[in-house]
């Protein structure tokens, strides 16, 4: 085994949104020894803005929010190695090189990694995800020899792969394995909206599909791949967006309560003693109702980031996510959710109202509880919100009335844009007079 540091310190394993933000807290509220751990870049970036690098609206630097030398002005010290043990007993992180880092508290933000599902063909030259650096590296190096790919997987990194290589004109086949677009998460209507954007962009949209095998060349390039439903599409490069799970192979057999991630309490603590785990890898024991116990998205991370900073720093502090929030970009069509809307909601807990633009790409979608009628969500396309609002209306119950009342002053900018508001009020009138008929 190589040399053994003997600055014991807190550590953090991984540089992404979790475990920058608490090493930013950290330095924030204490003078403690900082070093932060990472195997892939040595400087934090935003990784939902690779697909924008690609497509040449950023450089790389513009998803970098610090400075290089950020952490040298703080003290931070950095360690660019990759960690392939732990040793909770001595405290100890060993490293794929030999080497090992003692700790006197460890915070795993060690992330997500994407999915494989064993297809034959996985492991053939330009097949791969989007996930880190090294990924956009790669199918930067592939594309001037890549006239047509297939991208799996129905979720937003596949949709990202899709507009992403459509940018640079390649015929794109997009595998869907559900029925429509995203239904798992996205109600019918709204799902059937981006069925048809996705197409109007010239995509090959392949509901119902799975991806069966991938076929290569003499070279061990992709050359084709055959699908469930007994196609062969020849391409030049694959994406596999299937989803991602935690990364904690390296953890198992280190006494840790391994699940889907690394088990956690309120308080973001592990089962063994100084050991505390933030953002795509922590699994929590006792989620939220209607919440997931493991969500793999940003504004999550930091604030567990900032709540596990404040335990270690101050008062121990439990994690309070808040409502739930999420956005994204379907091509040019922007898309938010607050709250709870359930693509298919059981009636007695939850009624929803919508409204459809008839000749734009824009929707609203409302739920509430139809027992009181107070506001539970919200899913919106092609209208960008206010979070404030949602969050405000959210915290404490809030009658639908109050919410549909003052809606349009959640839009960014109504009063240059239209809020659609005489249309949505109709709308919900429509909707709570059926309601005051059944009662």
């Amino acid at each position: 085994m190589g040399k053994e540091s003997s600055n014991k310190a807190i550590v953090i394993l991984g540089n992404g949104v979790s475990g920058i933000t608490a090493a930013r807290h950290l330095r924030k509220n204490s003078a403690l020894p900082i070093t932060v751990i990472s195997e892939e870049s040595p400087y934090f970036f935003s990784r939902t803005a690779l697909m924008y690098v690609y497509m040449g609206h950023l450089k790389f630097e513009h998803t970098q929010p610090y400075e290089n030398t950020f952490w040298e002005q703080n003290n931070i010290e950095l360690v660019q190695k990759r960690v392939n043990q732990l040793d909770a007993e001595k405290q100890l992180l060993h490293f794929e090189d030999g080497s090992s880092l003692s700790y006197d508290r460890l915070v795993l933000a060690c992330g997500s990694k994407p999915n494989k599902l064993g297809w034959l063909g996985e492991d053939l030259k330009a097949v791969q995800g989007l996930y880190h650096k090294k990924d956009l590296d790669s199918l930067e190096a592939w594309t001037d020899s890549t006239q047509s790919a297939t991208v799996v997987g129905g979720g937003l990194i596949g949709i990202e792969l899709a507009e992403m290589l459509h940018s640079r004109g390649k015929k794109v086949h997009f595998l869907v394995r559900e029925s429509s677009f995203w239904n798992t998460v996205l109600p019918a209507e709204e799902s059937e909206l981006i069925n048809c954007h996705i197409r109007s962009h010239g995509i090959e949209l392949h509901l119902s599909t799975e991806l069966k095998s991938i076929q290569g060349d003499a070279n061990g390039r992709v050359a084709q791949v055959q699908t469930s439903k007994g196609a062969t599409l020849p391409c030049e490069w694959v994406g596999l967006a299937v989803g991602v799970s935690p990364n904690i192979d390296f953890l198992k057999g280190s006494g840790l309560d391994l699940g889907k991630g690394i088990r956690i309490n309120r308080f973001l603590e592990t089962n063994l003693p100084n050991i505390y785990a933030v953002g795509d890898c922590a699994e929590q024991l006792e989620p939220l109702p209607g919440r997931q116990a493991v969500e793999a998205v940003w504004y999550t991370g930091r604030i567990m980031g900032e709540t596990l900073a404040q335990t270690l720093t101050s008062v121990k502090t439990s994690y309070q996510p808040g409502p739930w929030f999420n956005s994204a970009k379907f091509f040019d069509i922007d898309y938010q959710t607050y709250g709870q809307v359930s693509p298919s909601p059981d009636s007695k807990k939850e009624a929803q109202v919508f409204w459809q633009h008839p000749h734009k790409n824009c929707s609203l979608r409302l739920s509430f509880d139809p027992q009181n009628l107070y506001f539970k969500g919200i899913v919106s396309l092609g209208i960008r919100l206010r979070h404030e609002y949602f969050d405000r209306w959210l915290c404490k119950p809030t009658l639908m009335n109050e919410v549909v009342k003052t809606l349009g002053q959640s839009f960014f900018d109504p009063e240059f844009s239209p809020t659609y508001q005489a249309e949505i009020q109709s709308k919900w009138e429509l909707k709570k007079s059926s309601f005051a008929l059944n009662q």
